[in-house]
């Protein structure tokens, strides 16, 4: 017996609990306040929708509608319930109670058609809110280039950060890891640099790639290695890119290793024009550090060397170049003015970003996307920058040179999922008809009925910008044209052109050198994809490079027809 004599004495307490707990309950509904605006509604709309069904009810279902409606409000915004909290706790319990009932039946029945509406639209809000007028921006691909260590990752992340793409809490936990290593100063380059290896040695290695967006434009960030073993990546990175920002640090002795014949300054700002760059931002980076304190002399030195040699690679320096003073790890003159800097008039990095002219893009013309990288993910994922036409999902294209057909399962443009992208925007694209392995960085996604010219012979105009002896045929060296890198060989000199008056001569030269300008034949060891640069710039510049170096920059004249 005694047993069953406990038993219902706990359930006799556990219901007296229950019960004390409910009495709590009420009495803190009470105290919520239920006339506060409604918040815009989130995916538990549904649950508002019985509206008109309240109505008939309101006097019974009192406290079950405060509640729904009270928990929404205190999960969306605490702070403001409290306020308007305050005077209701004062009034006398009845009153209020009577008050609530129909005050949450008026809002709610208000409510109820912009309900209906959000739950429609609901299925939507996973994409960024930008969907809508997605068109109107217009996307521009930013490459940072420089010297190693001029500052490019750390000027990335700190516009991650100024425009909110990467959130505090973050940069605090980056800032703690850095702490942690002795590398302080390092945190902010990690929202660009991911992997373990770039973090440890704090040097870029892969192109890092990122998105912001300004109130007219949408920018995407390829930051690229400085370092001179990764030469390559960036000429990838630079291929994509509508406008270069060469960094350079303004510290005593780093610019001068930066711009001397072994740095990689002048390397890059060569490349970047060949890479079809046409506008560029030379941003004066570390201008807080102690030995440079925000000096106008020492901006104006690194100025002055600077612009002979941009000038040398092709730039215009009225038309083409901006200098712009900056530091990275503070982010003076990034997104707002400094006090420090009184001497610079002009509009800091990135509003000087948003009001530059926009680039003319044609989107009707022939489908031409370069293959930077591909990977397995569900399917065969590719990645690239469509330079001309546009692709919509489910569209049937042609992989070149192997002219395997395939089909468009789904564009992301941004890590954004649409149905279809112009000129100018950077892809991943799940493609069906073709296996990962099929595929090579440098193949070319066109249209079938206008697809791009392939070959391995050509002809080129190139200028010989280093190179210590001569250069006779027979000589061999890599080739990077758009995404696509291959072993090269020069099979016969035509004509030297001479630099000034653009003449050719009339012999052919049995060898060229440094600093001369030549049209010769280049045979590649596989087949390419490759256009002229009269009928398609972007893939019909190249550069040559060996052991290390970039020895010549040059453009395709013609494609020569292979003989069977």
């Amino acid at each position: 017996m005694d047993p069953r004599d406990t038993a219902p004495d706990s359930w006799e307490q556990e219901d007296d609990v229950e019960a004390t707990l409910d009495g709590q309950l009420e009495s803190a509904f009470t105290t919520l306040n239920v006339n506060a605006k409604p918040f815009v509604p989130n995916v538990n709309a549904a649950e508002f929708v019985p509206a008109f069904v309240m109505k008939a009810h309101s006097e019974d279902h009192d406290s079950a509608a405060p509640v729904e409606n009270g928990d929404t409000e205190m999960t969306t915004e605490e702070p403001w319930d409290q306020k308007e909290a305050e005077p209701n706790e004062e009034e006398p319990g009845g009153g209020s109670c009577g008050d609530r009932g129909p005050a949450v039946v008026a809002t709610t029945e208000e409510m109820a058609p912009e309900m209906m509406e959000e739950e429609e639209e609901t299925p939507v809000t996973k994409v960024p809110p930008t969907q809508p007028d997605a068109p109107k921006k217009e996307h521009i691909n930013v490459v940072f280039i420089g010297h190693v260590d001029a500052g490019k990752s750390t000027i990335g992340g700190q516009i991650m950060y100024l425009t909110g793409m990467v959130d505090k809490r973050t940069l605090e936990k980056y800032e703690r890891e850095a702490k942690e290593k002795n590398r302080e100063t390092w945190y902010l380059s990690w929202a660009l640099d991911t992997n373990q290896e770039e973090r440890d040695k704090g040097k870029t290695v892969e192109v890092g790639r990122a998105y912001f967006e300004t109130d007219k434009k949408h920018f995407t960030i390829l930051d690229a290695p400085g370092h001179k073993s990764f030469v390559p990546n960036m000429i990838g990175g630079a291929s994509q890119a509508d406008l270069a920002v060469l960094v350079i640090s303004a510290r005593k002795g780093e610019f001068e290793t930066g711009f001397e014949k072994g740095g990689q300054t002048r390397e890059h700002a060569m490349l970047a024009k060949t890479a079809g760059v046409k506008h560029l931002i030379v941003l004066v980076n570390k201008m807080d550090d102690p030995t440079v304190n925000w000096s106008l002399e020492r901006y104006e030195e690194c100025k002055e060397k600077l612009v002979p040699f941009l000038k040398k690679v092709g730039f215009n320096p009225k038309k083409d170049i901006h200098f712009m003073p900056c530091s990275g790890l503070t982010g003076a003159n990034l997104k707002e003015p400094t006090d420090r800097c009184s001497w610079y008039t002009g509009l800091p990095f990135i509003p000087h970003l948003d009001s530059l002219p926009n680039f003319n893009r044609s989107s009707d013309g022939p489908v031409r996307l370069p293959i930077v990288d591909k990977y397995k993910d569900m399917g065969t994922v590719i990645l690239g920058k469509l330079e001309s036409g546009s692709i919509s999902k489910a569209q049937q294209l042609v992989m070149m040179p192997n002219r395997h057909v395939v089909e468009v399962l789904s564009l992301l443009s941004d890590d954004v999922e649409t149905d279809d992208a112009g000129p100018g925007e950077n892809l991943k694209l799940r493609l069906k008809g073709i296996e990962e392995e099929e595929i090579l960085p440098g193949f070319i996604l066109c249209n079938a009925e206008n697809l791009c010219h392939s070959g391995r012979t050509f002809d080129a105009q190139i200028v010989i910008i280093e190179h210590k002896s001569i250069i006779c045929p027979g000589y061999n060296a890599v080739l990077h044209i758009h995404t696509c890198i291959e072993e090269v060989q020069i099979t016969a000199l035509i004509c030297l052109v001479d630099k000034k008056t653009g003449e050719k001569s009339k012999t052919r030269p049995r060898f060229v050198k440094q600093d001369q300008v030549c049209i010769a034949r280049l045979r590649t060891a596989g087949t390419i994809c490759l256009e002229t640069f009269k009928d398609f710039p972007q893939m019909g510049r190249f550069t040559l490079r060996d052991e290390g170096k970039t020895i010549a920059i040059g453009k395709v004249l013609k494609l020569v027809a292979e003989r069977d």
